[in-house]
């Protein structure tokens, strides 16, 4: 695809400015009608979406069918939200004209959108977490207008998608500025985009270093704007000796799954584990290992997203006292990948801040522990992170309320006697965290709260005349 001009951005922003107008006073009905008539469209585009998405991208299209359902319910999930109109938040301070000694005025606010928004696809989701994904679904749901810009590493799919929202803007009769789709395989268009004063917020998912540039971009700005940016995170499991005991078979399948689902490339997937080195943990992750070694090498989504991973397990081998447990090896001359479990002792891993990087792919670290006790240094000793784990027998918690404190403090989501991957998408969700797991931990990237990203409160006192 054509990477855009700049007077293409000056153009695409300014028609999302011109668009701010009519679309956000539109009525809630109207907003709805769009959402769903976008995921109509989706689902319109039948086979052809899933064999160029799974083309692209090396993922399953049984996995893809599935994503596109998701990406559809978001869109039909935050049309419901649009069209009750409840996001609004209304207040309302009744007026007291008798107040001594100054009478209360009324006053009354809501929340109102901040204007057109930038979306950056992402790599990993070229459906739920790109063109048309809950960025975008919440943004135009409380009248955004959105400018994306594409991922290049599925650029035909997001052709496909972008054509059938903007198809959808045109049944609505829209303006053509609710909604854009740019194309760059660098980094200009987007760094163009953020910076462009018509632009008034920004959602991106994607690497650290990435999501690091464009915030600092949007910051930098003579009016700075809202910038939130999903970038990195080893979502740490701590399995409880208790556990071990009660639960080893399924900790066992259930980790592989996690970390080796989707080729490792989920952004919740168990990148650090900590355990406590006795007989009935060794007997689990006996087990792991044999499922990791065992198991069939997967192509990742791009070269030079498979080129990154090997750079960082080869990085992590070379540290010393990191030891390889299992290593599953793709055949020679293969793109592919194989899963790889490393294992270090708590105190390596405590004085070596590199052990925290997270590696994009299909490979965790074991971090063995002495003791439970152990486990609260650790979790202090941790970034902010998308998801936290516990994995413990009955009662084993109740004398663990600062490790759980400390895990508060540290992740978005905590999950106990499961597995992080697998985001579900409702009310009570919460996919952010601390930094530099998201770049403002107050808010989420899925589920109804992700609204709140695009909105800000506006008090109306007294009454006009």
């Amino acid at each position: 695809m054509k990477t855009a001009s700049l007077d293409e951005v000056n153009q695409t922003a300014a028609a999302a400015a011109a668009a701010f107008y009519p679309y956000s006073r539109s009525e809630p009905k109207v907003r709805a009608r769009l959402l769903r008539v976008i995921a109509n469209r989706i689902e319109g585009l039948g086979d052809a979406l899933i064999e160029c998405a799974a083309r692209e991208t090396a993922l399953t299209q049984v996995r893809l069918v599935g994503e596109r359902a998701r990406t559809c319910m978001q869109l039909r999930l935050f049309a419901d939200i649009a069209e009750n109109n409840s996001w609004t938040d209304p207040q309302v301070d009744p007026a007291d004209p008798s107040r001594k000694p100054q009478a209360r005025p009324r006053i009354r606010s809501r929340l109102v959108a901040l204007g057109p928004v930038v979306v950056f696809g992402a790599s990993n989701f070229p459906l739920a977490f790109s063109v048309a994904g809950g960025d975008t679904a919440s943004a135009l749901a409380v009248g955004c207008p959105v400018i994306v810009k594409a991922h290049p590493a599925h650029p035909e799919t997001s052709a496909l998608v972008g054509a059938a929202v903007q198809n959808a803007v045109t049944e609505c009769s829209l303006p053509a500025g609710v909604f854009s789709l740019l194309f760059d395989t660098g980094f200009d268009v987007g760094m163009a985009l953020v910076r462009h004063p018509q632009i008034m917020a920004g959602a991106f998912t994607g690497s650290r270093t990435g999501g690091l540039a464009l915030w600092r971009a949007a910051q930098a700005r003579p009016a700075p704007i809202p910038f939130f940016a999903e970038m990195s995170s080893v979502n740490p499991t701590f399995v409880f000796p208790g556990a071990s005991l009660v639960h080893a078979e399924t900790i066992a399948a259930g980790l592989h799954a996690s970390i080796t689902g989707g080729v490792g490339q989920f952004c919740t997937k168990p990148g650090l584990v900590f355990v406590i080195n006795d007989a009935a943990t060794e007997r689990w992750i006996d087990k792991l290992a044999a499922l990791v070694s065992q198991g069939a090498p997967g192509a990742m989504l791009t070269p030079s997203i498979r080129a990154t991973c090997q750079r960082g397990l080869a990085e992590r081998a070379a540290i010393e006292g990191v030891t390889r447990l299992a290593q599953a090896t793709a055949p020679p001359n293969s793109t592919d990948v194989g899963a790889a479990l490393m294992a270090v002792d708590v105190d390596t891993f405590l004085r070596t801040s590199a052990l925290q990087d997270e590696i994009f792919g299909p490979t965790s670290l074991l971090v063995y522990c002495f003791a439970p006790r152990d486990y609260l240094r650790c979790a202090q000793a941790l970034e902010g992170q998308l998801t936290a784990t516990v994995w413990a027998g009955p009662d084993e918690l109740r004398s663990q309320d600062e490790f759980l404190w400390t895990l508060e403090q540290r992740a978005g989501r905590l999950v106990f006697n499961g597995f992080p991957t697998g985001v579900e998408v409702g009310t009570a969700t919460v996919h952010g965290g601390p930094f530099p797991a998201t770049t403002d931990s107050r808010f989420t990237s899925v589920g109804t709260r992700a609204l709140a990203r695009f909105v800000r409160p506006v008090a109306y006192q007294g009454e006009a005349t």
